[in-house]
C-alpha cells in the first residue's frame, strides 16, 4: 500500500454547466475502476473540492468507460458570465482532485507503472 496522488492510477477532464462543474476520472487501467468505485465517494470528493463546492455532490458511474463523473453543485461563484473567479469555467477541477492524495494496494499501482 502506497500513498500516492489520484492523477498516478486515473486522468480527467473537466468543464461546466451554469453554476456547476463537471469532472470525469477514468481509471489509467481497467482493474482500477472497481477500486475507484469504492474509494472515490461523493463524501471525499466534497470534502476536497470543500474549499470550491458550495452545494452538494453527485457521482454517476460509466463502468463502460472504467469512469466516475461528478457533478459539483454551486462550484463556479454563479457561471462564466456572472463569476468573478479566475476559472468560471471549472477547467482546473479535475485537475484539483487528481492532485487527492490516496492509499493505493501495491498491486494496482504496478498496473500503471
Amino acid at each position: 500500500m502506497a500513498v500516492v496522488k489520484l492523477l498516478k492510477i486515473a486522468h480527467g477532464r473537466s468543464g461546466d454547466k451554469g453554476n456547476g462543474s463537471n469532472v470525469g476520472i477514468i481509471a489509467r487501467h481497467p482493474e482500477i475502476y472497481p477500486f475507484l468505485k469504492e474509494k472515490l465517494t461523493t463524501d471525499v470528493v466534497k470534502e476536497h473540492m470543500k474549499h470550491v463546492c458550495k452545494g452538494k455532490v453527485e457521482r454517476f458511474e460509466l463502468p463502460n468507460l472504467g469512469a466516475l463523473n461528478f457533478l459539483l453543485h454551486e462550484s463556479l461563484g454563479g457561471g462564466g458570465t456572472v463569476s468573478l473567479k479566475l476559472d468560471a469555467q471549472g477547467k482546473t477541477h479535475a485537475s484539483q482532485v487528481l492532485r487527492m492524495d490516496i492509499d493505493v494496494p501495491d498491486e494496482l499501482l504496478s498496473l500503471v507503472e
